[in-house]
Parts: C-alpha cells; structure tokens; sequence
C-alpha cells in the first residue's frame, strides 16, 4: 500500500460525522496490518522532514494543525509519531488548558491568534478555540445563541488566518468509549502511568454522549474549503498516525513550499582558511 485512504474522513460542511462508533474508529485506512502502516509513516515522515525544510526556506506562508479529541484520544503521541524527525525549530506546539483570569478578560480568540503559527513553521494545536464550543457548551456556561456566534467567528477567524498564507487542517481523533475505558484502565492499573491519570477525567467521561452531541455540530458547522475537518480513526495508534502523517504531506504537496533562488553573488566565492 503506497498511502493511507483519507477519502472518506473528510467532514462534510453540513453533515454530522457519527462519532465514537467502534465500526468507525477500528477502521485501518486500508492498511494490511501495523507493519504495512509502519513501512508507510517512515516514508512520510523523512517526505515531512523535507517539505517542512522548505517550507521554513521559503518563509512566506505557514500551517497549522488543530488537534481535537476525548481524553486519550492519543494527541500527544500521535505529535511524536507524525514529526519524529522534523527539525523540531520548525515545529510550534501550543496545547490549551484552562483559560487564566488575564486571558478571561478578553475575547476567547485573542490567546488562540497570539500562538498562530508564524511563516516558516507548522503550528500544532493540543485542542484549541474549539474547546469554547465543546467543554464550555457541554456544562451549560453558553446559550446555544453564543454558541451559533461563536462558530460564526471560528469561520472567519480561520478564514482570515487562511486568506493571511496559513493553511488549516483540523483533526478530530475520534475513539469509541470502549477503547477510552481500556486507556484510563491502564492509566490505573500500571504505576509508571499514574501521572498521566486524572480524576476528572471520569466526569469528563460520564458525559461522554454530551460532547459527541456537541462536537458532532461543531464540526459540521465549521468545516470549510479554507478549513477543513477530518475524523480519523484514533482507537488503533498505527492508524492515527500515519493518517494524520498523510494529511499533513498532501497539504504541503499542494502547497508546495521554493526556496529562495539561489544567490547570483556567491557563485565562485571560497572560504579563506583561517592562518595556524
């Protein structure tokens, strides 16, 4: 197999993606087994390492990745595995926790524009802007008004990054509750996996149907030619990876980064050797 099929984990504008259904998220891409889906992450991460070498040369435009998902839905691994060996300066990861009271005092975009990704670089996103129409809906702290506002603006706001030279790609890692339930599992019953556990995570799980309810609207209302979401299947870690690998290469294909020309004046120029 030359390449993962992400055909159909494009999320239509419009169209609810059925999220969290094992059929779904034990899904392979097309792949034989994981050693066929290892064979194919090594290309693509040595094809990443270049693209994004020339993307950082040309300097003139960037990309972004949104990574969405339920607690365990493998973000941070699925980082490990797609930029393994991306020269980590052109690479800007910034992961969103619970908002500080000075960032309370502004609007819920102002702390997402201030870690866009600048020319040059892939920015990664560990959730994002999407969480105030996820985690905030879900507990009822914003009418269903504020939250049709909102996915108003995340269009724009990501029109107006895309029209500015930043191409979006947004990722739900999509789990089933049974596979989540194996992964808070291990997080308890391994001891060098504690740190990784957290009670809240349980109240986060118990309201599991709510956040598929609300991200199930959220990317279908904001799914977009400049900004479009793909559901890819997060209950196998092989699968996730080379997906989210893939999607990341195509993108930069399409974008197709140049070096600057090169430097008329340093033809025939040498180094001097330095005097003992």
């Amino acid at each position: 197999m030359d390449r993962p099929d992400l055909t159909d984990l494009r999320v239509l504008e419009g169209v609810q993606p059925d999220l969290g259904v094992r059929d779904l998220t034990h899904a392979t891409a097309g792949f034989a087994d994981k050693d066929d889906a290892k064979e194919v992450l090594a290309i693509l991460q040595h094809r990443l390492a270049d693209l994004q070498e020339r993307l950082w040369a040309e300097n003139e435009r960037a990309v972004l990745v949104v990574l969405q998902g339920m607690d365990t839905a493998g973000k941070s691994g699925t980082m490990g595995r797609v930029f393994a060996r991306v020269n980590p300066q052109g690479v800007k990861v910034a992961a969103f926790k619970a908002p500080s009271d000075v960032e309370l005092d502004h609007d819920y975009l102002w702390r997402v524009h201030a870690v866009c990704p600048p020319r040059g670089t892939i920015g990664v996103f560990d959730r994002s802007h999407y969480e105030d129409v996820g985690i905030v809906r879900v507990n009822g702290w914003i009418d269903d008004g504020t939250v049709q506002q909102r996915y108003r603006q995340i269009n724009d706001f990501e029109r107006m990054l895309a029209e500015n030279g930043t191409v979006i790609r947004k990722v739900f890692l999509d789990i089933s509750p049974e596979q989540q339930r194996v992964e808070l599992q291990e997080r308890i019953d391994e001891p060098d996996k504690h740190w990784k556990f957290n009670t809240g995570d349980l109240e986060v799980r118990a309201q599991w149907h709510d956040y598929m309810r609300a991200y199930r609207e959220a990317l279908a209302a904001t799914s977009t030619d400049w900004a479009p979401w793909y559901r890819i299947p997060g209950d196998r870690r092989w699968v996730s990876g080379v997906c989210v690998a893939q999607l990341l290469v195509d993108a930069l294909e399409e974008m197709d980064p140049q070096p600057p020309p090169p430097d008329a004046e340093l033809d025939g120029l040498e180094i001097p050797a330095l005097d003992d």
